[in-house]
């Protein structure tokens, strides 16, 4: 290696200088003590050179890790192309002479808070972990706003304290061909009970020929942009109301397979199909059998359920994507979507429901950002669903008949990130439906519309302190208020998630 050089040099010299024996053994000691001291400085030199690449590279990689990261898209032709430049350039920037040895002959540094945790290794193999932790703090002048303002399982289920979500995130290679990724939340119901939930748990593979990606296990359907993101990555408090009307308080998330198809095309575009088993709680609109009434008959949109059983491939559930993303100039991006998803539900044997969903985002960022702050992006998503619920002469009020319940709505965010780690945005939104056949008292009937703006601040991207004002107008419950703050922390490296 380089840094050797001048260690073999002075060798040879010293060596030839014994050799020599000089009559005068005061200069011999004097001599081995000039060449010591030269290779010493020598030594010194390059270390001090390897520490300069060393430090260089380490603030390359720590302006890029605190820069906010591009929409998470596979790599097309000419990314790839630029990775490989990339990484071309830096392996000869480490193996020139002068420079850093190889990163094998670096001593590793000790662990920060912003590396994984490498649990186990063998080979090509690895698993990281981390914790999160959601805190709520706030008041609605709703007495209960889990009853009809606050209906996703994240979000602040009362007045005071509550804490939505602790997340145990496990990522990582499994072998050379897949990647495994899981996490499971611990949250607090409003009598500060346990709950506990396995969210997702899924394989990916890495080497499909044709652009061709499969995933197999438990994971959010591919349905928009907000259903799939953790509640941490989240830009507001709570999640969309014309969301939670279609997916419920825990989105769209079942056992499934899911394949994914990179387009050869000269922008991004991906499609998606994913096929779920579409059957509990977790499948709120398809065959999810509802929660208990009174007298304990299980109830969904006011109508008995049936306990359905799996028979063939009409009772599954299928969610189709298309998105595609365009870079408009160097500092600003536009990504558009569709999606929908299909599957019986189990109002009655023949009873199916529809979504459709169509999505926009576009974010500009200054050509000189700072850590990429000045920002601005816009987000929005419609929804429309159709639910045919079958005739149930045994529900309260004399029985129900059968019918499509139709419900369509919006959300629209604005973000501004106006200084470094400041962000503030305002969400808009909208959710209605039609008023025949349905249970008044069912929280996801009725129109509603709300606005929040939002004000958040990132000491560091480990952590987050948000302050959230919501106005709410309902139907059937009319006007409240609230004021939410919410406080998060990370332990250790999460895995990546769509941006």
């Amino acid at each position: 290696m380089n840094y050797f050089r001048p260690v073999v040099v002075a060798l040879f010299w010293g060596g030839l200088a014994c050799q020599a024996q000089p009559a005068n053994q005061n200069d011999a000691m004097d001599q081995l003590k000039l060449q010591l001291r030269q290779m010493q400085e020598n030594f010194e030199r390059v270390q001090r050179e390897q520490r300069e690449q060393i430090d260089a590279l380490t603030k390359k990689l720590d302006e890029l890790t605190r820069s906010p990261a591009p929409p998470a898209t596979p790599a097309g032709p000419a990314d790839s192309a630029g990775q490989k430049k990339l990484e071309d350039q830096l392996a000869a920037e480490l193996g020139a002479p002068g420079k850093a040895p190889p990163p094998a002959a670096i001593p590793p540094p000790g662990w920060t808070p912003a590396q994984p945790i490498p649990v186990m290794r063998a080979g090509s193999a690895y698993m990281n972990i981390s914790f999160d932790t959601l805190m709520d703090a706030g008041f609605s002048t709703a007495s209960d706003p889990a009853a009809r303002l606050e209906l996703g399982d994240h979000d602040p289920a009362k007045n005071g304290f509550s804490l939505r979500n602790a997340e145990i995130a496990l990522d990582g290679a499994v072998d050379p061909y897949l990647k495994g990724f899981a996490n499971i939340v611990l949250k607090l119901d409003k009598n500060n009970n346990t709950d506990i939930e396995l969210e997702e748990s899924y394989l990916m593979t890495t080497e499909l020929p044709a652009n061709l990606q499969l995933k197999a296990g438990q994971f959010f359907a591919a349905f928009g942009r907000n259903n799939a993101q953790h509640p941490h990555t989240w830009a507001f408090v709570d999640a969309p109301i014309i969301l939670l009307r279609a997916f419920g308080p825990d989105g769209l998330r079942s056992v499934a397979a899911q394949l994914s198809w990179l387009a050869p095309t000269p922008f991004f575009t991906e499609a998606t199909l994913g096929i779920l088993d579409g059957q509990g709680g977790t499948a709120y609109s398809f065959r999810n059998p509802g929660s208990p009434d009174a007298l304990g008959a299980s109830r969904f949109h006011g109508r008995a359920t049936l306990d359905s059983h799996l028979e063939g491939p009409q009772d599954l559930v299928y969610v189709p994507r298309m998105a595609s993303s365009f870079d408009l100039n160097d500092t600003q991006v536009l990504v558009a979507g569709l999606s929908g998803a299909f599957g019986p539900n189990e109002t009655g044997p023949h009873s199916r429901t529809e979504v459709y969903g169509a999505d926009l985002y576009w974010k500009w960022k200054s050509p000189h950002a700072d850590e990429g702050f000045p920002f601005v992006s816009l987000q929005t998503e419609a929804l429309y669903e159709r639910f045919g619920a079958n005739a149930d002469p045994t529900a309260p009020g004399g029985g129900l008949p059968a019918g499509n319940l139709r419900d369509y709505g919006f959300y629209s965010q604005v973000l501004w990130g106006f200084h470094p780690h400041w962000v503030t945005g305002l969400r808009g939104e909208f959710a209605t439906g039609n008023s025949a056949s349905y249970d008044p008292l069912d929280p996801d009937r009725g129109e509603r519309y709300r606005f929040s703006p939002v004000l958040t601040w990132y000491p560091s991207e480990f952590s987050k302190v948000r302050l959230q004002y919501n106005y709410d107008h309902g139907q059937y419950f009319g006007v409240d208020h609230s004021v939410w703050m919410q406080v998060e922390f990370l332990l250790g490296a999460h895995g990546a998630h769509k941006f």
